[in-house]
């Protein structure tokens, strides 16, 4: 009997942002749309970061917050810290930012949303 080898499809569809790395600034967050959701965009060093451009909380914009001394992102509204690599909120409140995976490639950074 032949075995049957099931493929399964890739968790993420890949989008383009339309700003290059070379165009953002350090541990500044901007919001941008990425297939009509709402996304907020973080360089910090070698590393760029996607998140929920909404609080999670109050629904704040994250972006008109700032990164702190350690780069947390700080919520502008009740100042609520959440890592940018994972969401955690780290101040302790439960909250979870939602993150979506990156990649930098030679012609841009790409954010891969869930299929």
């Amino acid at each position: 009997m032949a075995s049957t080898i099931l493929k399964h499809p890739p968790l993420f569809t890949w989008h383009k942002v339309q700003i290059t790395l070379s165009e953002t600034e350090e541990n500044k967050p901007f919001e941008t749309t990425v297939a009509g959701k709402r996304i907020g965009i973080l360089k910090r060093g070698d590393s760029i970061y996607a998140f929920a451009a909404l609080c999670p909380h109050a629904s704040a914009p994250m972006c008109d917050g700032w990164v702190d001394s350690v780069g947390r992102l700080v919520c502008p509204l009740h100042k609520y810290r959440f890592d940018p690599k994972n969401g955690r909120n780290t101040s302790g409140e439960g909250y979870k930012l939602f993150t979506y995976p990156t990649e930098l490639r030679t012609d841009g950074i790409y954010v891969g949303l869930l299929q």
